[in-house]
């Protein structure tokens, strides 16, 4: 079998499996299971795919035809430019967290405070965007912290990171230029109409606090006001009808919020806070 016939018969098998998206899935599959860059799969087409790429491959496709993330199948997710190892430890970044990311790095911080760090993602992709910036990740799973370390060792900045077991703001001390999160948001009752992607493969700790999916905003907005140095900045991303009750929660403890930022889909996506 070529790499070609295995693109096939991929795509084929995920399309009868139901799978949306089965091109781009088996694309990324088929790459992975050949050892390939997916961006230069087409350059492979001809190649010869031998019997222990078909073995990973079958393995890989059982996997997402129960719909297990692709990302959990690779181990890997590429966010702002960078590879990040993925688990079911963690939640899989997402491309709208990255208009959270833009957002801060158009902000002034030397010390940077990641609440809920999960893979690092934020976190360590803007002490690689800002050199002289250090930061510190918490989590309250250990597994999340182990994800986050293992890619802040292969992004080389494990000098300028810290991780921590934390329970949102609790116990923490020492004052942030910013402090971002991308907290679980999901309300309770909205669990079950989730992608089974999510729904079935993803840390519920990382989806959902229960309830009306605000608890998370309710501790960060108690809590987060002490950890902020003068002027600081509380960047949060919600989901697309949270603005109103999060902007509420944060002008309650003290801060200022500007206006809410949307993603690249015009849904409100950030919530902005200043320490006066």
């Amino acid at each position: 079998m070529t790499v070609a016939g295995a693109l096939r018969a991929a795509t084929a098998q995920l399309m009868q499996a139901g799978i949306a998206g089965a091109s781009g899935d088996a694309r990324h599959l088929v790459a992975h299971a050949a050892g390939l860059d997916p961006d230069l799969l087409t350059l492979h087409l001809t190649d010869a795919f031998d019997a222990a790429a078909e073995a990973r491959l079958a393995h890989a496709l059982t996997a997402r035809a129960r719909h297990q993330p692709v990302s959990q199948i690779i181990c890997s997710r590429l966010f702002w430019g960078r590879r990040f190892r993925v688990t079911r430890d963690v939640l899989d970044p997402r491309p709208e967290t990255e208009c959270l990311v833009a957002a801060a790095l158009a902000q002034r911080f030397r010390r940077v405070l990641d609440l809920g760090t999960g893979t690092g993602a934020i976190l360590l992709t803007l002490l690689a965007e800002r050199p002289e910036a250090r930061g510190l990740g918490t989590d309250l799973s250990e597994a999340a912290l182990a994800v986050a370390r293992a890619n802040a060792a292969t992004l080389g900045l494990a000098s300028r990171t810290e991780f921590a077991t934390a329970d949102w703001c609790t116990g923490l001390t020492g004052r942030f230029d910013l402090i971002v999160a991308n907290p679980p948001y999901i309300a309770a009752a909205d669990v079950p109409g989730l992608a089974p992607e999510v729904r079935d493969w993803e840390p519920h700790l990382a989806l959902t606090p229960g309830g009306d999916g605000l608890d998370a905003y309710r501790r960060i907005a108690a809590g987060g006001g002490p950890l902020l140095a003068p002027g600081g900045v509380v960047l949060l991303e919600i989901g697309p009808t949270q603005s109103a009750p999060v902007t509420a929660l944060l002008t309650a403890a003290g801060l200022i919020c500007g206006p809410t930022l949307p993603d690249l889909d015009g849904r409100d996506r950030v919530v902005v806070a200043r320490l006066p």
